[in-house]
Parts: C-alpha cells; structure tokens; sequence
C-alpha cells in the first residue's frame, strides 16, 4: 500500500513537473515570438522595432527589407561609418547602411540580394570594396566566427517559428521588449548607422602614432602566382552576378576604400600587384554592368597621405568619413576629386600604378 502511494506520488509529481516546464517554454517561445526581436517573422505585432543584436548579421535582414530606404551601402567596418543622413543629402536618397565588421564577401552579397529582392527599383547601392572582394584563388573565407543566420536571408519568412526557441533569440528579445518599453536606451541605429570609433574629441594623435608605429602594408591573402590574368577573384564573380541582377534604373557606386597610404604595397610589389589586377576587373566590371561607376581610395591623397585623419589604418574618423560620403556624389556624377580616381577602364589603373605611387 504504502509502495503503491508512493509511486502515485511520484508520477503525479513527475506530470506536474513536465507539464510545468512545457508550459514555461511555452510561454517563453510565445514570449520571443511576439517581440521578434529581429523584426523578421511574417505574423508580428506591429510596433517600432529597433536593432538589438550586437551582430549585425542578425540585425540587418530586416532593414534591407525595410520600404523606409530605397538605397543601401554594402561592405566591411571600412564602410560603417559612411552616415546615412549625409548620404541621403548628397544623393537625394533614403540610405540604409548594411555594412557589417568583417562580412565576407559571401555575407555581403547575400544581404544584397535581399535588398534588391524587397527594392527592385532601388535608387543608389554603395559597395566598399577591401580585402573582402580581392583575395585571390578558389579558397575563399565564407563566415566568420561571427553565426551567419542563412534562414533570415530566404523569401520563406516562416521558417523563423523554428528559430525562436534558443538562448540567443530569448536574450534579444529581452532587449527588444526593454527598449520598445523605454527601459533601456537604443544602441543601434535604425538605418543601420552606429559609430563604432570614439568620439572625436578624444583623438588622441600620439596614441595612433604609436599603435601605427609597427604597420605592415595590407595584401589579400590567397593564390597568386603566374599570369595575373588566370587568377581567381571569386568575390568579384559573386559581386558580378549581384550588381546584373539589379536594374539598369539603379546606379552602381563601386569604391576602394581609403586605407592610410602606409598600408598600401610598394608600387610593383606582389601585393600591389595583387590588388592592382582586383582594381582592373573592378573597372571592367563597372564598364559591363548598366549605370555603375568605379572610383579608387586606395592610393596616395589628400586622404590617405595624412595618419591623423584615421584612428588606425584601416578606420578614418568621422569628418573623412562625411567627406568622402559627398564624394561619391561627386563621383556618380563624374567628377574628379584629389580624394579618389574614376576607374573608368584598366588604362586609369596602370596609369595610376605607374605614375602616381
């Protein structure tokens, strides 16, 4: 009797306790889903969603959704600090900025595809190029250490349901809720810009001296050996394919960023030569592709020449950054500029390598 009471117990017990735990996920799934902190799934509540997650890859599939932009900027951290609000007013435009630390060229592209997909008509797409695009050879890095949620970046927004029930989704949403409730602050920018360098007041120039004191120049890793008209650029032949895919209505700003002049190779040198043959296919490129233009950073300016203009080699600060915002403007509608080079054909790249190094 007693043995029999007991294992009663203990099953009822045991169906308190499971049926506790079900309704506990349930609520928190129900809880996740209903915030949907990244303003992905196809049934939300409406309400002004903000980006939350600290990796961008996770936070920018729904501004490139968004119909608040009809433009967008793809590329790396070299990019992220191209302001939307000076974009939009040297072009006219309604800018998000879709630039992402260290994205690939893999990620870039696919974030780009879905911006065309939600913009078929889009007005102006910015691409940074940098090591991203020019690393030669078949191996290529697709991801980062950094996840890369692919189920964001496909036209089956339901597939979201099935990914709402994870620790990373719970904690977003706990910070979606807090910020849509005015308990916390927004960190992240609604059009994709967030200032990932100090403020300028607190550029301290002797600082950067010393961090810079030991730069060696950048050069794309990969294969890059004989004829440099057999290599391999598979980031440019993804960019290809995006950029054609995009309507002939939409303008093409294509530009090597502004890397200080130190990290550049020495004229003629394997890596020089590396990132001179992606410059080339690059102009060709922009000359194949309907309303595209080509324009180059990376060489020796008014820019790059100056070391207190970045906080390091690769990271301008913020006034450069609006300048050279105004100069894609500039250069969509053909101007020149001490600042950059228009790439117009694979002549202006060896000239610029041969004469102005």
């Amino acid at each position: 009797m007693s043995s029999s009471t007991s294992s009663s117990d203990w099953r009822r017990f045991f169906r308190l306790s499971a049926g506790t735990a079900v309704l506990a996920v349930a609520l928190v799934y129900a809880f996740v889903v209903l915030v949907d902190p990244f303003d992905v799934l196809p049934l939300s509540p409406p309400a002004e969603r903000v980006p939350v997650a600290s990796n961008a890859r996770f936070a920018f599939p729904s501004l490139a959704r968004s119909g608040r932009f009809d433009s967008a900027v793809f590329g790396t951290s070299t990019s992220r600090l191209l302001r939307p609000e000076v974009l939009n007013a040297a072009f006219g435009a309604r800018f998000a900025n879709l630039a992402m630390n260290a994205a690939t060229s893999y990620e870039q592209t696919h974030l780009m595809a879905l911006f065309r997909n939600a913009h078929p008509d889009a007005r102006v797409v910015i691409v940074g190029l940098d090591l991203a695009y020019c690393m030669p050879g078949k191996a290529e890095i697709v991801f980062t250490p950094r996840e890369f949620p692919a189920w964001m970046y496909t036209d089956n927004r339901w597939h979201g349901y099935g990914r709402m029930l994870n620790l990373y989704a719970v904690q977003e949403a706990g910070q979606e809720f807090a910020v849509l409730l005015g308990f916390k602050p927004q960190v992240y920018g609604s059009d994709g810009y967030t200032s990932f360098v100090p403020p300028d007041s607190a550029y301290d120039p002797d600082r950067v001296a010393m961090h810079l004191r030991d730069v060696t120049p950048y050069v794309p890793p990969g294969e890059h050996e004989g004829d440099a008209a057999t290599w391999l650029y598979p980031g440019l032949d993804r960019l290809d394919g995006q950029l054609t895919a995009f309507s002939a209505k939409t303008r093409k700003i294509l530009f090597f960023v502004p890397y200080l002049r130190r990290l550049m190779p020495e004229a003629g040198s394997p890596g020089d030569m590396v990132w001179h043959e992606c410059k080339r296919r690059v102009a060709a490129l922009a000359q194949r592709v309907p309303n595209a233009v080509a324009l180059d950073f990376m060489l020796p300016s008014p820019i790059t020449s100056v070391q207190d203009n970045y906080w390091d080699g690769a990271h301008y600060r913020t006034g450069i950054a609006d300048r050279i915002a105004r100069d894609l403007a500039a250069a969509a509608r053909g101007q020149e500029s001490a600042d950059y080079i228009l790439l117009d054909d694979g002549t202006s790249v060896s000239v610029h390598a041969e004469t102005v190094r």
